[in-house]
């Protein structure tokens, strides 16, 4: 065997070995993302090191169907604020679904939130309706993040800082 075969065939192999090494690094992480296990309470506290939630008030599962119509079939974990007074649009709400097949459903009902939300605060308080139509709405892995806030970066930040 000449040494211009050798070499030829160890060039196959090495590029063989690098295509393996390639698609389970992207097989490594994509699956690393859907594994993703953070508790509610684990993002509300990365959230409460940046954002000062104390002007809002915590949500519990009734105001969770209230506001969004969402119930345990589809809400594994949450965390819901939202502005003490009606007359504010502050509202910051990270769902956990059971299943990511549910995620288009869940952003649909959220969706709903905030249309209702620009059509109340679009003539009635033109400064709320700015941060109404300046939301943030994430998906990552089977979380969502929904906020309204003038902190909405710190909030997003937060959220994906927790989740990493």
């Amino acid at each position: 065997m000449n040494i211009y075969h050798h070499i030829a065939r160890n060039k196959r192999f090495f590029a063989l070995l690098i295509l393996v090494f390639a698609i389970s690094a992207v097989l490594g992480c994509a699956s690393e993302q859907s594994d993703i296990n953070v508790s509610a309470a684990k993002i509300e506290d990365q959230m409460k090191q940046s954002v000062k939630l104390d002007k809002l008030k915590k949500g519990d599962a009734h105001k969770l169907k209230k506001l969004y119509d969402l119930g345990t079939e589809q809400v594994e974990d949450f965390l819901l604020y939202t502005a003490s007074s009606n007359v504010r649009a502050d509202e910051i709400a990270v769902i956990k679904v059971k299943d990511e097949k549910q995620i288009d459903s869940v952003k649909a009902s959220i969706t709903q939130r905030i249309d209702a939300q620009a059509v109340k605060f679009k003539d009635y308080r033109p400064d709320e309706y700015a941060l109404v139509e300046k939301h943030v709405l994430k998906v990552k892995s089977h979380y969502i993040l929904f906020a309204v806030s003038a902190d909405t970066e710190q909030i997003e930040k937060a959220f994906d800082t927790a989740l990493e």
